[in-house]
């Protein structure tokens, strides 16, 4: 399953030499930014409803 995973990654450097404009670049930062941020936003949520139930024991 992970060798599938690896193969599926995108390789961003070609996707981007292969861009037609500038704002495709764009869109394939943002794009592969995004996992990354959303997985923040877990954390971060998790982290702080954690340490309000604590507190609240």
């Amino acid at each position: 399953m992970v060798l599938f995973l690896i193969q599926q990654t995108p390789d961003i450097e070609e996707k981007i030499n292969n861009a037609p404009d500038s704002g495709y670049e764009i869109g394939v930062f943002i794009g592969s930014m995004i996992p990354f941020v959303v997985l923040v936003i877990i954390a971060y949520m998790l982290y702080y409803y954690s340490k309000k139930r604590h507190k609240d024991n």
